[in-house]
């Protein structure tokens, strides 16, 4: 964390935040909910639910729509919530178009899943568990209570951002906070872990689910914070505290209906479903293939040097190499009065020194680099145009910068304008689910996995293999493929 805000400190607000062109959706008329006796008061969970579930649409990059997801996801909360303690409670379910694995709930019954979680899960019966969890919480009033403490969490998170100077007291403040957040929903989430499992295998699904998908969610956090950045891991693990405890009390509740193998677990059916969704970037903010960013709808182009792992986030690309070097890519609209050097000298750069200043070209395109000095960290800096758009690179080393000289300079040789061509043969990441031959093995079949260079690691994440389990001939298994 701290390194990002070192990034972001010697940013002002940005006309273009990363390389989001979507914007946001709105929802569709909500349906009243009738008041059950003993209840909170549904009006007020129906005002928050209905207030929040358009800014939560948004943020998470808008509605994915697939009729086959959806009438899954149907099917299994009507299972649910004729297993529940409330057979009246109403649910509306939205799959948001996010490669985060995330879930949550909104008062009044508001119940998300992002195409990330989605594609994590092996079987209905994963999904299952987390659809009965997030009820849990609606059921338990939680997510109500939840509202009030993350509205609070936010008033202490912005007077951090908008008062602290320091941007380590800053990071401070907002740690604490989020601390606190966590300890007050810890004991709520054991709670919802136990009351949704019972609804699960009441419903019939297989009970130890819900254990299995929490220890997937935890290696795949592991997997994506490698890149060093906490904030790019912020997902269903972040909200939902002290993963193996929970993993540990999700098995005792689930040995209350039976040992394991009892349940249905629906992986067959799932996998047809869950074929040909996309994973990862959404079209709409560019690719990330290995070490190279690739944006079809804006035409352009970089690669990262080796040892450098990249990331695409909402408001920027970020990249890092171990925990004292890191990348940010974003993009602002300048107009085209504005040169890349007078650019740089406008005042956005926090420690600029303005004797480093130096006016460019890169493969036809006008260009400026600059150097920084903030704390502790060294930036290099350069700005690219191309028209009215000004695309900024920024490398930071927790030292005197020699380590991020070459890096700057590599990233910037490799910015280019894609051509038709190359656009036209850009496709977004989707899951194909393949059948085992005799002969296959993990390594085998994550060798056709596309967009990562950890092929056979996420090929074990995404299929609940661990080292050493064989592939079973007639068995499907997922795969990532363009």
């Amino acid at each position: 964390m701290a390194l990002r805000i070192a990034l972001l400190s010697i940013l002002a607000s940005s006309a273009l935040a990363g390389c989001n062109l979507l914007p946001g959706s709105t929802p569709g008329n909500v349906e009243p909910v009738a008041a059950v006796p003993g209840r909170v008061s549904i009006g007020l969970e129906e005002a928050i639910g209905a207030r929040e579930n358009p800014r939560i649409i948004a943020e998470y990059g808008g509605v994915y729509s697939d009729p086959d997801v959806e009438a899954l996801l149907g099917g299994i909360v009507g299972e649910l919530v004729q297993a529940s303690d409330d057979p009246t409670r109403r649910y509306r379910i939205t799959v948001l178009n996010s490669p985060v694995a995330n879930a949550f709930a909104l008062p009044g019954g508001y119940l998300y899943v992002t195409r990330g979680l989605l594609a994590l899960a092996n079987d209905r019966s994963e999904l299952a568990a987390v659809l009965s969890h997030e009820m849990a919480h609606v059921l338990a009033n939680h997510a109500l209570e939840r509202a009030r403490v993350v509205q609070r969490a936010g008033i202490v998170q912005k007077v951090a951002a908008d008062v602290l100077s320091d941007p380590l007291v800053g990071k401070a403040t907002v740690h604490r906070s989020k601390l606190t957040l966590a300890s007050f929903t810890q004991d709520q989430e054991i709670e919802a872990d136990r009351l949704g499992i019972r609804i699960a295998g009441n419903a019939g699904y297989d009970p130890f689910a819900a254990s299995r998908f929490i220890e997937k969610l935890q290696k795949y956090a592991s997997f994506r914070s490698a890149i060093g950045e906490e904030d790019n891991v912020d997902g269903f693990l972040t909200s939902h505290p002290d993963a193996p405890k929970r993993r540990q009390i999700a098995i005792h509740t689930a040995r209350q209906f039976g040992a394991p193998g009892i349940g249905a677990t629906g992986r067959k059916e799932y996998l047809k479903v869950l074929e040909g969704i996309i994973f990862g970037d959404d079209p709409a903010q560019g690719y990330v293939r290995g070490r190279d960013f690739l944006h079809p709808r804006l035409a352009i182009g970089f690669s990262v040097p080796p040892g450098y792992r990249l990331e695409n986030t909402k408001s920027a690309v970020l990249a890092a190499a171990g925990r004292n070097r890191a990348m940010r890519f974003d993009g602002v609209t300048v107009g085209t009065a504005t040169n890349p050097a007078t650019y740089l000298a406008s005042g956005w750069v926090n420690g600029l020194k303005p004797e480093t200043i130096r006016q460019i070209r890169i493969n036809g395109l006008q260009a400026a680099t600059a150097k920084a000095q903030a704390g502790q960290w060294s930036f290099r800096i350069a700005v690219i145009q191309t028209g009215p758009s000004v695309y900024r690179i920024i490398f930071a080393d927790r030292g005197d910068g020699r380590a991020i000289d070459g890096a700057l300079d590599a990233t910037l040789k490799s910015f280019r304008k894609l051509g038709p061509a190359e656009t036209a043969r850009l496709r977004p990441l989707r899951i194909d689910v393949v059948r085992a031959r005799r002969g296959n093995s993990a390594a085998s079949l994550a060798g056709h996995i596309k967009g990562t260079e950890q092929r056979l690691q996420l090929f074990r994440i995404l299929n609940g293999l661990e080292n050493g389990d064989a592939i079973k001939p007639g068995e499907y298994y997922k795969i990532i493929t363009d």
